[in-house]
């Protein structure tokens, strides 16, 4: 899959992360089988790793990938970082901005590394004492790695647009596109912003499910939707839930989360309309995913589509060309 994916075409291949599998060394192996094709992350839990340590694994990967490296970072919710890495979970923005400084720190090499914030400092205040300000002993092959932001409301969004070179978001529809444009140029107007929209990306992933057959294809995906809407978060702090309802899904996503959080996820599943489904994902025949892409995906502010799922054989490169055109 990975030879012909680039021989195809496809710009990049991109991972995540949650409470199972990382989303680094992945990278390294398909980085090691490929040498054109970016490698993202999509994303990186900040709790998972300090600033200083992501900056480190994604200078050697670039360095192992002749410079494919794309560094995407969310703050994740309270139920991940508090339950799964224990961390705080207050203040995911500016710790957001904290972290992203102290990475570019880290790749400019201008000097040792010293950072004071109310979630970062280094050295640690209040140690042994003996901590001292470090340069990295590895030169980065390139000090100008990006980072992309997940990001899911419009605040987190908006901070994207300004201190990062890129935006992943998740369960983005074309629903909600003029919404998030407005986010976005909330961030470009602020002073000090580091890109604008003509050079700022916008990466996101988008279930492809092929099959004649779209509530068959849509049923797949209903069970993740019905996680993520349902049980990724507590009442009033689950954020995907919110994206849903954004989109008009308000009282359906208040049924599917009472159903998960009930214990009872199936149901939830099954409550998970399939025009829901399709206002996020591509799903159903070739013929219906091509003209999606073309009438609804197109004219939205994204730049990259990320193919979550590969398309049958006989239709591969129709879709690839649909989406690359």
């Amino acid at each position: 899959m990975l030879a012909e994916a680039e021989a195809l075409g496809v710009d990049s291949f991109w991972t995540a992360e949650t409470y199972g599998s990382d989303a680094l060394t992945p990278l390294a192996w398909w980085g090691a089988q490929t040498s054109r094709i970016k490698l993202g992350t999509s994303v990186c839990q900040m709790s998972a790793r300090t600033p200083t340590a992501l900056a480190m694994a994604a200078q050697t990967l670039d360095h192992l990938s002749g410079g494919r490296v794309i560094i995407g970072i969310g703050a994740s919710g309270p139920q991940v970082v508090e339950g799964w890495y224990g961390q705080p979970y207050p203040r995911p923005l500016e710790r957001t901005r904290e972290y992203i400084e102290i990475m570019r720190q880290v790749w400019a090499r201008e000097k040792p590394v010293t950072y004071s914030g109310r979630h970062y400092q280094l050295p640690l205040e209040g140690g042994s004492g003996l901590g001292k300000p470090l340069k990295s002993i590895v030169h980065p092959l390139r000090n100008d790695i990006p980072v992309y932001m997940g990001a899911e409301g419009p605040k987190n969004v908006a901070l994207a647009a300004e201190i990062a070179d890129g935006w992943t978001p998740l369960w983005f529809s074309p629903k909600s596109d003029e919404f998030y444009r407005k986010a976005l140029a909330e961030g470009f107007a602020r002073e000090g912003a580091r890109r604008t929209a003509d050079d700022f990306e916008v990466a996101n992933v988008c279930w492809l499910i092929e099959n004649d057959d779209v509530e068959k294809a849509a049923s797949r995906l209903k069970p993740t939707i019905a996680l993520y809407a349902g049980g990724m978060g507590a009442k009033g702090v689950n954020f995907h839930n919110d994206v849903f309802a954004r989109m008009g899904w308000g009282q359906v996503c208040a049924e599917i989360q009472d159903l998960y959080l009930s214990g009872r996820p199936d149901l939830a599943a099954q409550a998970v309309p399939t025009e829901m489904v399709e206002d996020v994902a591509l799903v159903g025949p070739a013929d219906k995913i091509i003209e999606e892409i073309e009438t609804k995906w197109k004219s939205t502010c994204l730049t990259t589509l990320i193919l979550g799922g590969w398309p049958k054989p006989e239709n591969r490169e129709r879709i690839l060309e649909a989406v690359q055109s």
